[in-house]
């Protein structure tokens, strides 16, 4: 049996709420500090414990203020998990409310990743600046626009205005953020409180256009389009477009949409690499895209500026069912490259077959 203050132990009866089986045991060890740089009061807020938290402060006076081995402090815990009662039980203690943990997170930035608007009020009602950022460059604002709850995100422009004129150290901005991650209500309220560049581009010259292509949110691409007048051809500090970049990912659908409903040419090349969306697709190994994009109309013996079809990079990249399908679908090199490709894929195909039976003996 584990002695009298047992670090495990102790956290384990502050988890499950055991208030009068903690007083006995710290009553008996005097006292004791929890398990991996916690004190009790992380664990009692971490899981909800309003009781066990006042007491542990109350009547042991532990430090509402200790901070772990990442630097956070129980106000940081309550916020991050929703633990409203004993967010409010801490800032009514006097808890420092933007207080930082590791990588400079506030408690109001814990909240913001979660979608608990009462928490982030009472955070902000008790002075919590949601203009501060992160080590990344992030405020609690454009954190927000990652879970994106619109009635958040209308609160933090209300209590502050310019929430939204904020950039992460990359420059990417919450309409960037919320455009990859599908948050079709957060993008509507952007639109209509905030003034964001219809093209502003991160450091690698990428839109929100082609985030929410890219990622397959083709509702978000048509807002973006009808109401924030988008260029679907901007370029990529690659010069790729956003065609290129959903052969990237294979994004199937949002091709199509590009293709068939905005016009734009299967066979249009990135200006730096003058690859088309059939050899990033290829390099990729996405036989369905590649299958998407010939039934498009692109061209299947499209040479890039070093002279390589779609095979060869499918080949290159071992993308071997790609690559067959490449070659069953009339891919017209000459004879010379076929026989060169038609080694690699053998060559390759030997190795692994070699390798699976040598794992299996």
């Amino acid at each position: 049996m584990a002695p009298p203050g047992d670090p495990r132990r102790l956290c384990r009866l502050v988890q499950e709420g055991q208030l009068r089986a903690l007083q006995e045991e710290l009553q008996e060890a005097g006292g004791c500090q929890g398990p991996a740089g916690d004190t009790l009061l992380h664990c009692a807020a971490r899981h909800g414990r309003q009781d066990v938290l006042a007491y542990l402060a109350e009547a042991w006076g532990m430090d509402i203020e200790a901070a772990n081995r990442d630097y956070k402090r129980p106000l940081h815990e309550a916020a991050s998990m929703g633990h409203r009662d004993c967010v409010r039980y801490l800032l009514g203690r006097g808890a420092a409310v933007d207080c930082l943990k590791k990588a400079d997170w506030t408690p109001l930035m814990m909240a913001c990743t979660k979608n608990n608007l009462e928490i982030i009020q009472d955070l902000v009602e008790h002075g919590a600046n949601p203009l501060l950022k992160n080590k990344d460059g992030w405020n609690s604002f454009h954190i927000a626009s990652r879970e994106g709850d619109p009635l958040i995100l209308q609160y933090l422009l209300t209590v502050c205005p310019d929430a939204w004129k904020t950039e992460s150290k990359i420059r990417r901005t919450p309409l960037h953020t919320a455009a990859m991650h599908g948050c079709l209500e957060a993008v509507k309220v952007f639109l209509e409180r905030c003034q964001y560049e219809p093209d502003c581009k991160d450091n690698c010259g990428v839109t929100p256009f082609m985030d929410a292509i890219q990622c397959g949110h083709i509702d978000i691409a048509r807002l973006l389009l009808e109401k924030h007048k988008v260029c679907f051809s901007a370029k990529d500090s690659l010069g790729a477009q956003a065609l290129h970049r959903a052969a990237v990912t294979g994004q199937d659908e949002a091709i199509q949409f590009l293709v068939s409903d905005l016009g734009i040419d299967v066979d249009v090349r990135a200006t730096s690499t003058h690859l088309t969306a059939l050899h990033y697709a290829a390099k990729e190994g996405h036989t369905s895209t590649v299958q998407t994009l010939l039934s498009l109309g692109a061209d299947i013996n499209s040479k890039d500026g070093r002279n390589r079809s779609a095979l060869h990079l499918a080949c290159a990249g071992q993308h071997l069912a790609c690559a067959k399908f490449l070659q069953q679908s009339g891919l017209k090199d000459s004879a010379d490259i076929n026989g060169t490709l038609a080694q690699q894929l053998t060559s390759r195909t030997n190795v692994l077959q070699g390798f699976d039976h040598s794992t299996m003996t």
